[in-house]
């Protein structure tokens, strides 16, 4: 269910009341953008055709943040704007100026923007009140942010911060590849970024990779850090770990086909195995998070 995971400490911890909760997020359900809109965001059903807004198991909360955005391209807005002011001009026998430009322009908007298409983007995220966690599917720090602020705006408070480690991830990671002695739990993958510290702009990416090559190793000789690593833990996850704590490309080895339901009778059997699959994976996640708990001293 989780692609990406990017991780938030509760430092302090939130009522456990599932409806409680539901009430709270449901004063700012999402509603599709009106007419003169932009963009909208708000709480969408957690699971499939599920109406809830809360899906609980195993101390997990988990949530769904829906923002739509109205789909209207600058190119198109200025090439009608072109074409309103060479009209103007032409009729008049007048240059149109900056102020009636910026007006011209935010009366296009008006008419052009009702009739944009709209897209819209679901972010899961869920709250292990168990660890007091919080773990969002965001694949940018920008994404996760606007979550959080609107899940902090609903319950009107979000003590939260961002994980604080003792050992430095890049360093970690970076003796990991130079030594070859990583946890006999983490294996790497076959692809990671290096990144030179003294040039923020000297970064090498690597994919399909031996990462024990001598190649890799030049490099980090040379003084680059791994800021990002492929890593299979435990026979249960594999995931591109980032310095900065954050996870993308998560799979469960052992997960159900993503076309498992297919051959679902219905959509309350598409539910039930959405369901299943994240109480899989939040127990699978729990283990992983206490795990680099103890490997980069989180405080």
């Amino acid at each position: 269910m989780f692609k990406n995971a990017r991780l938030l400490q509760l430092t302090t911890s939130l009522p456990q009341e599932v409806t409680a909760l539901a009430e709270q997020l449901a004063t700012r359900r999402f509603r599709s953008c009106g007419a003169l809109e932009t963009t909208t965001l708000g709480w969408a059903p957690a699971l499939g055709a599920d109406p809830q807004l809360v899906f609980a198991v195993n101390d997990c909360l988990l949530l769904c943040a829906r923002k739509q955005e109205r789909l209207l391209p600058a190119a198109a807005l200025n090439e009608a704007l072109e074409e309103r002011i060479s009209e103007l001009e032409s009729q008049e026998a007048r240059t149109v100026g900056r102020s009636e430009r910026r007006r011209l322009r935010e009366q296009l908007l008006t008419e052009m923007l009702p009739h944009a298409f709209t897209r819209s983007r679901r972010t899961r995220l869920y709250l292990d009140t168990a660890t007091n966690w919080l773990v969002i599917d965001a694949a940018s720090e920008k994404q996760a942010e606007e979550v959080v602020t609107l899940l902090r705006e609903t319950l009107g408070t979000l003590p939260v911060r961002l994980p604080e480690p003792q050992r430095a991830p890049a360093a970690v990671m970076t003796e990991w590849l130079l030594t070859q002695k990583a946890p006999l739990d983490f294996v790497a993958g076959d692809a990671c970024e290096l990144r030179d510290t003294d040039a923020p702009d000297g970064v090498v990416r690597c994919r399909g990779q031996d990462l024990a090559s001598a190649e890799i190793l030049n490099h980090l000789r040379a003084g680059k850090l791994v800021t990002k690593l492929a890593l299979e833990w435990d026979e249960r996850f594999t995931f591109v770990l980032a310095d900065d704590l954050s996870f993308k490309r998560i799979q469960l080895i052992d997960a159900v086909p993503d076309d498992a339901n297919d051959d679902a009778n219905d959509e309350l059997e598409a539910t039930a195995q959405l369901q299943t699959d994240f109480a899989l994976f939040a127990l699978q996640m729990r283990a992983l998070i206490q795990r680099c708990e103890t490997v980069f001293a989180l405080q």
